[in-house]
């Protein structure tokens, strides 16, 4: 797949399931087009065009590791991100990555993972989950902070706060996770 052959199936029409299904693959047997794929995200995100942070998504769930190379550009665009539809994958590849380094502790990830892009993912995922945000961004967001708090002592406190402040007014989703959270929390001594 070449990089003018990505932007032209994620520019013309609607995309569908069994459609990203069938690019996915062939993405990743081109990892070239990463970067590519990661610029369409942050244009249809401006567009409120959702295809492209889905098809990465559905690329990250199949081999995470492929964004280690752009995790830099990757980073750098979260905070700009303003559709919620473009939000959400990309919460969920930043618990995906905080799994990957803290839960699993995969080295390649704890290599290339840099403290600076801990601090950065703390503080988006905290601003997502304090935000007006539909409840699987804040559910993604309040999972990556609970291990971000492994590394940054004041995150557990304050993600403890937040979500006890938050917790009644919450959806049923939110209560779901937020009671999972904060029952480790608890256990950890918070």
């Amino acid at each position: 797949m070449t990089a003018s052959e990505l932007h032209m199936f994620l520019n013309t029409g609607r995309i569908n399931k069994p459609d990203v299904d069938q690019i996915v693959p062939r993405i990743i047997a081109s990892p070239e087009v990463l970067p590519t794929l990661l610029r369409e995200v942050f244009v249809h995100d401006v567009e409120d065009n959702f295809m492209a942070s889905w098809v990465f998504d559905h690329v990250m769930r199949k081999k995470l590791v492929l964004v280690l190379p752009i995790l830099d550009d990757f980073m750098d665009g979260l905070d700009q991100l303003q559709s919620e539809s473009s939000i959400r994958p990309m919460a969920h590849i930043c618990q995906m990555l905080t799994e990957a380094y803290f839960k699993k502790k995969t080295p390649l990830f704890r290599e290339q993972i840099s403290a600076s892009h801990l601090e950065r993912m703390a503080t988006i995922c905290f601003d997502w989950l304090i935000e007006d945000h539909k409840v699987a961004t804040k559910v993604f967001a309040m999972t990556s902070l609970f291990f971000l708090g492994e590394r940054f002592d004041w995150i557990r406190p304050e993600l403890k706060s937040v979500l006890e402040q938050n917790f009644s007014s919450g959806s049923a989703g939110f209560q779901n996770r937020g009671a999972k959270i904060l029952d480790k929390l608890k256990i950890l001594g918070y």
